[in-house]
């Protein structure tokens, strides 16, 4: 993910006069673009080119040091780094999001489920309260039947 800034917050990211950056983009150091007649120049790729030229102003060449790359590699790590965390970031969120609400629509399914259910539940149980006050009735009536038969029977 590349970020451009104007080359006016460039500058006053990396601490350099505006004719010191020109002069990088003209030998072709700095990765720019133009929109609208307005100059950005890549972030990350910029900061690594800058280094070297930001430590030239010590009294020691930076040139002869061998951790000069070192210096360079390690603070284009670095960014890397945290474009990709922030991009794993993102990712890791819209998946927690899309989990969240997976869960919620099944939780609501889960609910019309159980409600559902105890509305099934309701109505066996009156049918079943009603079938066995039926199969007391019955048992009643062929009781007093049976009775009738016999004392019919014998008398």
């Amino acid at each position: 993910m590349q970020t451009f800034l104007k080359i006016d917050e460039f500058c006053k990211l990396v601490h350099l006069e505006r004719e010191v950056i020109e002069g990088m983009i003209e030998r072709g150091v700095l990765n720019t673009r133009t929109d609208e007649g307005e100059i950005y120049i890549e972030a990350s790729q910029g900061t690594m080119s800058v280094v070297p030229a930001t430590t030239s102003n010590l009294s020691v060449n930076m040139n002869a040091l061998p951790g000069e790359s070192f210096v360079e590699k390690t603070i284009g790590t670095i960014l890397n780094l945290h474009e990709k965390v922030l991009d794993a970031k993102d990712e890791t969120l819209e998946v927690l999001r899309n989990e969240n609400k997976f869960l919620k629509e099944a939780l609501y399914s889960m609910q019309e489920l159980y409600d559902e259910d105890r509305k099934t539940i309701e109505t066996l149980t009156a049918q079943l309260k009603s079938a066995q006050d039926e199969v007391e009735f019955l048992k009643r009536k062929y009781k007093l039947m049976w009775n009738r038969a016999v004392e019919n029977f014998n008398g």
